[in-house]
């Protein structure tokens, strides 16, 4: 138990203190997206993620949702992988936007925690039992559909907020290690969504991660769930539907290393 209370410390701060508070120091425009991809950018390396299939990535082989948020939680860029927004789950936008929040929002410069790692926390029972939290209806309800993962996306320039607890959110570093924000991934099962998302982050060149609850160490999914306990804490169920991605993910940190290159 020792071990945890930093991390859970971590966690609860940052649940409480506004977006608006979290302001970096040497980064004091809460609109600043300079260090984070564009819209082209994400776009491109998140099809080209997708398009690895169900066989490197396991789930349902669906199109995805992807965002990117900054460090002060502001939206930078929405995108979807289809030929049209009609072509991804509608839900997953927002969901893909939260996802992105939570491990930007969960984690700092020296540990980083994926949406992911923190199902089995957030559980009845668990020490962070009540952390999900919805986003801000302000930006997730905002604008007209046309727009939707556009350049001119409704939810650009506007702080999403919200918590997920399940895989498809990775905390973004630069080379240097200072974290830059965010990325969620949206649209298949969450097993998927965090490998698709770990492939989108190392074709971005922003996955030197410094520390983390998974083996490498890394923010990667955890899969030690028994009887519904996770000895580590930070666990999350292996994910049903279409082909299996538990061997794929334990995989990624021989075949997707992170850390400093």
């Amino acid at each position: 138990m020792k071990s945890q209370l930093p991390i859970i410390c971590v966690v609860l701060l940052a649940c409480f203190v506004p977006a608006s508070a979290q302001k970096s120091s040497d980064n004091p425009n809460p609109q600043d997206c300079s260090k984070l991809p564009d819209h082209g950018k994400l776009k491109a390396a998140l099809t080209a993620a997708v398009k690895e299939g169900q066989d490197a990535n396991g789930g349902l082989g669906n199109q995805q949702w992807g965002t990117v948020v900054n460090r002060d939680g502001t939206v930078c860029a929405v995108v979807f992988t289809g030929p049209n927004r009609a072509a991804e789950w509608p839900g997953s936008r927002v969901i893909s936007a939260m996802k992105a929040n939570t491990a930007n929002a969960l984690s700092t410069n020296n540990f980083a925690l994926s949406s992911g790692n923190l199902y089995a926390g957030a559980q009845p029972g668990g020490s962070l039992f009540g952390l999900n939290s919805p986003p801000n209806p302000n930006a997730a309800f905002a604008g007209s559909p046309q727009n939707f993962g556009q350049q001119n996306d409704p939810l650009v320039g506007k702080a999403i907020g919200g918590v997920i607890v399940f895989g498809g959110g990775l905390a973004l570093y630069s080379k240097k290690g200072e974290l830059v924000g965010g990325l969620g991934v949206s649209g298949d099962t969450a097993c998927a969504d965090h490998v698709v998302a770990w492939r989108t982050r190392h074709s971005l060149g922003l996955d030197t991660v410094p520390m983390g609850v998974a083996p490498g160490p890394s923010d990667n999914l955890v899969f030690d769930i028994q009887n519904g306990v996770s000895s580590s804490g930070f666990g999350h169920p292996d994910c049903k539907g279409g082909k299996p991605s538990k061997d794929i993910i334990e995989k990624l940190n021989q075949s997707l290393p992170v850390g400093p290159k």
